[in-house]
This record gives C-alpha cells, sequence and structure tokens, in this order.
C-alpha cells in the first residue's frame, strides 16, 4: 500500500531508450506537452528509482543492450503491477510487444509513431496511475482515521475539532454544538462521553424533535410509580445529549432549567426530588441566540447550557476532506453489503471535489453505499454526466479539482502547484481556460 509520500509528488514519465537522438526528441515533446519526464539511457539506472509509491509510468523502448523493455516490464511489474508501462517497438517486436499487453504492459507504440500518439498514451497512463496512488492513499487514511472516526479530516479545522473535543471531555463540562443537519453532532456528543472519565457510565440521547410534546415530559421526567425511570434519570452519573434542543417545548424548557442548574430531577406526582451526577451535552443546528431573540427559547436555559460551545463545520467549509469521508464510508458499506471496495474512478472523484454536499456528511455516507451497490448512476462512467463526450468530463473534472486546491489553499498558488504536481506556466493555462478567478478565492487572506 502506497505511503503518503506520494500523495503530493509530480507525475512523470520515465523515458528509457539508448538511441540518444530519440531519448532527446521525445524528452522535448514531453516537456512542451506540459509532462515532466526524466530520461534514461540504461534500463538498470532507470529501475533503480522506482518503488511501490512511484508516482509516474514509463515509456521504454524494447532493442536495448544487457536488458530489454520486456525484462523491464516484468520487473517493474514485480514491485508494483499498477505501474504503466508503454513499450516501443520496431515492425519486427510487435509480437513481443503483444505478449507483454497480454502480461498487464499498458500499451505499446510501433516505429515510426507520431509523437502525439505516444503523448496521448501516456496521459491516459498518466490518469490511471494518479487515481490508483489516490485510492491507495485514501484507503491507508481511512483505516488510520477508524481511531478519530467519526471526527475524520486533515482539514485545519476539524484537527483543531478533534483537539477541543478530547480536551473539554476531560474537563466534564456542560457542551452546547453548533452545526448543521448530518454534520455529525450526535457523534461528536458520543466522543466527548466515550473520551471522558464517565465513558463505562450510561450515554442517554433524546432527539427533542421527535419527542411528542404530549408525552415529553413524561419520557424525560418519568412518573413517580412507573416501572422506569425518566430519560434523565436514565443517564445519571453519565451523559444526557439532547439533540435539536432548539425544538424543545418553551413549557419543558422550565422544568429542564432546574435540571440544568440544580443537578435534580422530579417525577411527575412525586413529592421528592432527586439528585443527579451527569454532564449534559445539547445540540442545536440553528443560532440559539436567534431563537431566544424570537421568543422560542428561554435565554436563562441559553446560558446555562452554553458552558462551552463547539462547533461542526459543514462540508463546503472543509471540501478538501470529502474524498477521505467517502473513502471510509465506502469501505464500511463494501464490508455492510459483503462485496470488493471499489476503486473511486474519475467520474466518481470529479462528484466529490465539484458537489457541494448540502446534506454533510449524511449525505456522503448515502452516496458511499450506492456506488459500493454498484447502482445505475454512481460513478463507473454513468450518473448526471453520463451524456457528456471524455474530453467534456475530463474538462470538468480538471476545473473541479483545480478549484478544490486553489480553496484548501486559500488562493496560495504555491500551495495550488504543489498539490496538482504541474508547472506553473500550465497551472496559469488551466486557470485562463477555465475562468476561475483566483481572487475570489483570496479573500480574508492578510
Amino acid at each position: 500500500m502506497a505511503s503518503g509520500k506520494s500523495a503530493g509528488a509530480t507525475m512523470r514519465v520515465l523515458l528509457v531508450d539508448d538511441d540518444t537522438t530519440l531519448r532527446g526528441a521525445l524528452a522535448q515533446s514531453f516537456e512542451l506537452a506540459g509532462i515532466e519526464v526524466e530520461p534514461h539511457a540504461d534500463p538498470q539506472g532507470a529501475l533503480a528509482t522506482i518503488d511501490a509509491d512511484f508516482a509516474g509510468m514509463v515509456v521504454t523502448d524494447i532493442r536495448m543492450p544487457g536488458m530489454d523493455g520486456t525484462e523491464l516490464f516484468r520487473r517493474i511489474a514485480a514491485i508494483d503491477a499498477d505501474i504503466p508501462v508503454i513499450l516501443m517497438t520496431g515492425h519486427g517486436d510487435v509480437p513481443m510487444a503483444v505478449a507483454a499487453l497480454k502480461q498487464g504492459a499498458f500499451d505499446f507504440v510501433a516505429k515510426p509513431f507520431a509523437a502525439d500518439h505516444l503523448i496521448a498514451s501516456a496521459q491516459r497512463a498518466l490518469e490511471m496511475r494518479r487515481l490508483v496512488l489516490e485510492n491507495r492513499r485514501l484507503r491507508l487514511a481511512a483505516e488510520e482515521a477508524q481511531g478519530a472516526y467519526p471526527l475524520i479530516g486533515e482539514t485545519p479545522v476539524m484537527m483543531r475539532l478533534r483537539d477541543m473535543v478530547r480536551q473539554v471531555a476531560q474537563a466534564d463540562v456542560d457542551v452546547l454544538i453548533e452545526g448543521e443537519t448530518g454534520t455529525g453532532k450526535e457523534l461528536v456528543a458520543l466522543l466527548l462521553h466515550r473520551w471522558s472519565a464517565r465513558r463505562t457510565r450510561p450515554f442517554v440521547a433524546v432527539d427533542c424533535a421527535a419527542l411528542p410534546e404530549t408525552i415529553a415530559e413524561g419520557e424525560l421526567f418519568g412518573q413517580a410509580h412507573g416501572r422506569t425511570p425518566g430519560r434523565i434519570m436514565a443517564a445519571n452519573r453519565g451523559t444526557l445529549f439532547l439533540d435539536e434542543v432548539d425544538s424543545m417545548a418553551l413549557a419543558l424548557q422550565g422544568r429542564m432549567l432546574r435540571v440544568v442548574e440544580e443537578r435534580e430531577v422530579r417525577a411527575i406526582g412525586a413529592e421528592e426530588r432527586q439528585m443527579l451526577d451527569l454532564r449534559i451535552v445539547a445540540a442545536a443546528k440553528s443560532d440559539l441566540a436567534g431563537a431566544v431573540a424570537e421568543g422560542r427559547f428561554r435565554a436563562d436555559l441559553l446560558y446555562r447550557l452554553d458552558a462551552v460551545r463547539l462547533r461542526v463545520p459543514p462540508l463546503r467549509e472543509r471540501r478538501a476532506d470529502v474524498p477521505l469521508l467517502f473513502a471510509h464510508f465506502l469501505r464500511e458499506a463494501a464490508e455492510r453489503f459483503g462485496r470488493e471496495v471499489p476503486m473511486i474512478d474519475a467520474d466518481v472523484e470529479a462528484r466529490l471535489l465539484s458537489h457541494d454536499w448540502p446534506g454533510n456528511v449524511r449525505e456522503v455516507r448515502n452516496y458511499a453505499g450506492r456506488v459500493a451497490l454498484g447502482l445505475p448512476g454512481e460513478g463507473s462512467g454513468a450518473g448526471s454526466d453520463g451524456s457528456l463526450s471524455l474530453p467534456e468530463r475530463v474538462e470538468r473534472f480538471e476545473g473541479a479539482t483545480i478549484r478544490a486546491a486553489l480553496e484548501e489553499g486559500g488562493g496560495d498558488v504555491r500551495a495550488a502547484l504543489v498539490t496538482l504536481g504541474i508547472p506553473r506556466k500550465t497551472f496559469y493555462d488551466k486557470i485562463q481556460r477555465h475562468g476561475i478567478d483566483l481572487n475570489a478565492y483570496r479573500q480574508g487572506r492578510g
């Protein structure tokens, strides 16, 4: 499995040919096409630069002294069978090249050939290699992220959130979590419990929006002579999670205030109050200050709940985390359905980078499930882009990738060049072709 070192590496072509004139001419053609090329006269020297993380592909002549092209191909395949190799062959060597194709070589070109033909084949090979390395990186990162689940993400905002959750969990204070629907507020609450000293005690979740007002009081506070305690008492010595607390009825908010403030509860019909030892975590999808201003939420309850506030960002604020989240959920869905984890193809990757994901993490999880099932319209050339030609799909994907790199780097061109692995001139040519305004990504930069 590839290590992280190949993730930001520039894709390149290893060109192996002992003919100095042809090697120089082809190297120049690759450079003019904006492709980084590394010429080698000696197959052994080229082979020494290749490992399983090699970010690129190989173009090699078949007839060379010492080690021929087919032997070089076999040795490369032994290192990593997914490294594309294109063989250049004379007319008499075509049968050898065809045999190599059957063994897994990417392509062959028969001399004499047009440089454009070789470059087009090499570009396809480089894109395939890039996808292979990206899939490996994402799968490795998804496996490593298991310990951080569900706060998966490599963006600074998610790294800060993870650190804050760990610190706050150990402080044993009440917490208010804010975030849009589907961002994972309940999972943050669960981690606050799991990473705290209360981890062996109950975690009781109450969906305030799904609790009918007619039975809400009994469910929460319990009955004096009931067989089961209310949800609040059930959370004693553990964590009580009030999800969508902004949906709680005003009358119930008044009773909840005493629970929060005094840490005591009185069941319906009971005379005695029972003391509580619990942590309260509340979550809201809207701005509670706005709900207070509108008279829908008690200001005194907000002040009691708001000892520490955590905000879970929507995916549009951390787009760079979407592929990693998708890889995690794809692996999870494949295991659940008893299927092999499918490879993320260019169509799926383009959707991951260009879609707004208004449903946030929940929407990504659902999409991963459909891709794992191989449903029509979910990648593999199908879907909303199915009517587009291959050049149109590539063009759309390229634009989405550049925009994602700029967004991730806050408009920093140098950072985008590292992420994309392309020369500066090529970058600006593509910026102009896609009509991308760099200033739109530099807002807020000092």
